[in-house]
């Protein structure tokens, strides 16, 4: 008999899904310890809302990971309901079917993690088979399903993913990644389709694929909001996910969803990693990680935990929906409303947009000799700034921005996993006439002396906090700056002065300069 293996299995040492590698950085398996304690968080909503109820003591609990691939989720849950159900199911193996049989399931992303899952959660990659410690299944899929789906293209794109049809039209050697769970429009539907009959879920956990990659793998496209998206649509008590954070401030195609997860007052639990790697490791998530946990009867705001090494923050409790972002530090929040409490215009004014001139950060048509009726071009190439020329009559987009001082500042630059960290790249002042390509944005002024009180404005702290509370990645775009007030251009700003003008107390100084370095006026960062 099989079955205490599933019962002792975190005894095992070690755990092989603490040694599995990832497939890639689209599709993470989840570490055994973040799973458990997502289960814990799970757990404990549970028994709040249930007059103290053990989670794992209900054999009418109804489980489903929609985007299994190591089958981790479904392997603790079943552990956990093996103890809780010990006392009203002593039979072992009785309890361990009806478990598998009635209250976990799963679907899994591809064939390959299909039989992880299985091998998981039934000690068998066939459901059925002898070494199986299930006995009641008549398929060897058990209540793991998968199998091959093609997009559906039109216009060369998937009209449910997204995904461009010249990556992933495959042919049968080659996984197509196109998920059942996101691959309908009637998820009701398809949920009777894969497992026979109509079924409810209580629970719904996972970690859905990041992304999929893009044409020339430039800009990958974000898929899990989808996942999260049909999860609702299935009306769960409980949705506990991980995803990346980027959501929370940025992502391509991400804006709606953002909005639909700061609006939600369903959320209940946030849990953010500020640093990836401390969850997953040998994967680099920029921006970080969080799951939630949504409640389909709460109504209220959501208490909000960060964790970074082995230090956790304090949980906050307040609404998502504050801002049109989500400002990840809640002990930012006293700052900023001081800020917009001026009701002062912002910086973005006078912020030009990205690609201002039309050029890319690989633009080719930069000279490095100055002919006749050429202007500096700015530039980054191979992380280091240079300047070069090009012939005025070639600006054929924004000439009216040529002829302007400006800012100039680098669009990228390191988002930092650090405590203190310098957020921004350093500035260049660049004359009238003069242009840049993608590498840059800019701030437009009127002269000289305006560009270097900006540029002095720029370096404090208090421009580079308040800009860090929307950069979430190394890309600082224009709405990045939003959140930044206009000043006067007539003087060289000073931190003191700027704490005193929106009265920040000697405790919320002190807070800017453990998060934000010191930027050199003197010396310049290639990028």
């Amino acid at each position: 008999m099989s079955v205490p293996l599933t019962l002792g299995l975190r005894g095992h040492n070690p755990d092989i899904l603490t040694c599995i590698a990832n497939l890639s950085n689209d599709e993470v398996f989840t570490p055994p310890e973040l799973a458990n304690r997502m289960l814990d968080t799970l757990a404990e909503a549970w028994a709040k809302d249930h007059d103290g109820a053990n989670l794992w003591a209900d054999p009418n609990v109804r489980f489903l990971d929609p985007c299994a691939k190591s089958g981790v989720f479904l392997r603790e849950i079943t552990r956990r309901l093996s103890v809780g159900l010990a006392a009203q199911m002593p039979d072992v193996q009785a309890r361990v079917d009806h478990i598998l049989t009635q209250q976990v399931f799963g679907i899994a992303v591809t064939r390959l993690t299909a039989l992880l899952t299985r091998r998981s959660l039934y000690c068998s990659k066939n459901a059925r088979g002898k070494h199986s410690i299930g006995t009641q299944f008549t398929t060897n899929d058990g209540n793991v399903w998968w199998q091959r789906l093609e997009h559906t293209w039109h216009n060369d794109r998937c009209v449910y993913c997204g995904a461009p049809r010249s990556v992933f039209d495959r042919d049968e050697s080659r996984e197509t990644h196109a998920y059942a769970f996101i691959h309908t429009r009637d998820i009701q539907a398809r949920i009777t389709e894969l497992f026979g009959k109509p079924m409810q879920f209580d629970v719904i956990i996972g970690n859905p694929p990041y992304q999929l990659e893009c044409d020339g793998g430039t800009r990958d496209i974000p898929i899990y909001q989808h996942f999260v998206e049909q999860a609702k649509q299935l009306e769960p008590q409980y949705l506990v996910m991980v995803i990346p954070s980027r959501w929370m401030a940025s992502g391509l195609g991400l804006a709606s969803f953002r909005q639909a997860m700061l609006s939600d007052r369903c959320i209940r639990e946030l849990v953010d990693y500020p640093v990836a790697k401390e969850v997953f490791p040998g994967v680099e998530i920029k921006a970080g990680v969080c799951y939630f946990l949504r409640d389909r009867y709460h109504d209220g705001d959501c208490r909000i935990t960060t964790i970074r090494g082995n230090a956790s923050a304090e949980p906050q409790i307040r609404s998502l929906g504050e801002f049109d972002v989500l400002v990840r530090d809640s002990n930012a929040l006293s700052i900023l409303r001081k800020v917009l409490a001026h009701k002062e215009p912002s910086i973005n004014t006078i912020l030009a947009r990205d690609k201002e001139f039309g050029w890319t950060s690989n633009f080719t048509g930069i000279r490095t000799k100055q002919l006749a009726d050429d202007i500096p071009v700015y530039y980054i190439r191979k992380n280091k700034r240079a300047v070069g020329f090009v012939a005025r009559s070639e600006v054929k987009k924004s000439e009216h921005l040529v002829d302007v001082w400006k800012l100039l500042v680098p669009e990228a630059y390191g988002a930092g996993e650090t405590e203190q960290h310098q957020i921004l790249g350093k500035p260049i002042v660049a004359p009238s006439p003069s242009a840049c390509t993608q590498s840059y944005l800019f701030f437009s002024i009127h002269s000289r002396s305006e560009a270097e009180s900006l540029r002095s404005y720029y370096q404090t702290r208090l421009f580079r906090f308040l800009v860090s509370l929307r950069k979430i990645t190394q890309h600082a775009t224009h709405s990045t700056y939003v959140w930044v007030p206009m000043q006067t251009w007539d003087r060289t700003w000073t931190e003191s002065e700027l704490y005193g003008k929106y009265g920040l107390t000697e405790e919320e100084q002190k807070y800017i300069a453990s998060r934000i370095k010191v930027m050199d006026a003197e010396s310049s960062d290639d990028e």
